[in-house]
């Protein structure tokens, strides 16, 4: 059996959509665009949703958007994929990396803190925080908030994994969507996200300023987007107020995102299933570590990752990978912290043990398969092969 790290649920809704509109002649931003970026506006409870073509795009935005400048600082966490760092360095700008959680990897509150603080003794201007919801998994938001109350900070969430996902600050509150609580929060819908356009994200906001200022730079700096110019209530006169990007989504991408969004929940349950059989499964195991749900969250399940006890093991993590791919599985790893990346060790001169748990819980980190759609057999399939290699390798 060969089951691949992820598989992407399409039907024929989403086929029909994108014929019907190849058949409408507009195939760039325009209507189905507009949609769906009125009902992922209503689905996450946010006031303005920008469609863009990549959650690196979003991140850049909501950057630009609240002025970040040469030399300002925005807070990182180590354990991320590289676009999360990377949006900051394209203004020359720093990013500061943070340590992560142990237990759900997620950015480490008081590290983040504590690297607030140098920054400040230092005499530098610290711009921003941007949490990242691993996993889907929500980062601690009131940590998060109260970190940006006490520096000033703006949040920018990147909340790639996180369609949907939720929190509450205790049993007696209501529920909040990811990205209530910062300026701008950044969804991904890569092929393997949980909702997908095959590339593609967005930027949601509720202030009206950071909205128009995003969506004229995610289209050249147009002061009229296409959409707008080309129909019948446009106009031929524009205005370049900026020199901005060529950021936007297209409406045959828009027609598949449409229905992966009214089926966002049921995916999530899917996913949550998966989960919750491989607890069955695994759960029994000392020799690895099971992801989560932490109380008062609602989590995306985007990934699983184990973490292997290498000292129960005779084997490095390497090792399990290349004999999960010969079992026909294909799991990932969720991340190499950027630290660890040649980039950042020879600009920063950043060593491992500088984020030592990142440093740490990146060694034994495995993502096994997770998607809607898994099935039973399939899910049993990966679980039977990791523990036969395990058991092969005890101490």
């Amino acid at each position: 059996m060969q089951i691949p790290f992820h598989r992407p649920t399409v039907d024929d809704a989403e086929i029909e959509e994108v014929v019907s509109t190849l058949r409408s002649g507009w195939l760039t931003t325009g209507p189905k665009t507009k949609q769906f970026e009125a009902e992922f506006a209503t689905y996450v409870g946010a006031k303005h949703a920008i469609a863009l073509n990549s959650a690196t795009a979003a991140l850049h935005l909501a950057l630009e958007s609240i002025g970040l400048q040469r030399g300002d600082a925005v807070l990182v966490p180590t354990m991320t994929f590289a676009a999360t760092a990377e949006v900051v360095r394209y203004f020359d700008a720093e990013p500061v990396l943070v340590d992560c959680n142990e237990d759900d990897f997620n950015i480490s509150i008081r590290d983040a803190e504590d690297r607030a603080h140098a920054v400040a003794s230092k005499g530098g201007r610290l711009k921003a925080v941007i949490p990242v919801h691993y996993g889907g998994q929500v980062v601690d938001m009131s940590g998060v908030k109260a970190l940006a109350d006490e520096f000033k900070l703006n949040v920018i969430e990147d909340a790639a994994h996180c369609c949907p996902a939720a929190y509450r600050d205790s049993e007696a509150t209501h529920w909040k969507p990811t990205g209530t609580e910062s300026q701008v929060a950044c969804y991904s819908f890569y092929a393997n996200k949980c909702i997908t356009t095959g590339e593609g994200g967005m930027a949601c906001t509720n202030d009206d300023k950071l909205a128009d200022r995003m969506r004229t730079m995610a289209l050249h700096g147009i002061s009229k987007d296409a959409w707008k110019r080309f129909t019948a209530h446009g106009s031929w006169y524009y205005e370049i107020i900026a020199p901005g990007y060529k950021y936007n989504l297209t409406d045959i991408a828009s027609s598949i995102g449409l229905h992966q969004l009214r089926k966002a929940d049921m995916f999530r349950a899917d996913r949550e299933k998966v989960a919750c059989y491989y607890q069955q499964l695994l759960g029994h195991r000392a020799d690895i570590l099971l992801p989560f749900c932490k109380p008062n969250r609602i989590h995306s399940w985007h990934l699983y990752p184990v973490r292997l006890k290498l000292d129960q093991l005779r084997v490095d993590r390497a090792a399990v990978m290349d004999e999960l791919k010969a079992a026909g599985v294909g799991a990932s790893v969720h991340w190499i912290p950027l630290h660890m990346h040649p980039y950042y060790r020879t600009r920063y001169g950043y060593k491992p043990g500088d984020f030592p748990v990142a440093a740490r819980v990146s060694q034994t980190n495995i993502s096994l398969p997770l998607y809607p759609g898994m099935t039973k057999a399939e899910t049993g399939y990966v679980a039977a092969a990791l523990q036969r290699i395990l058991d092969k390798h005890r101490n």
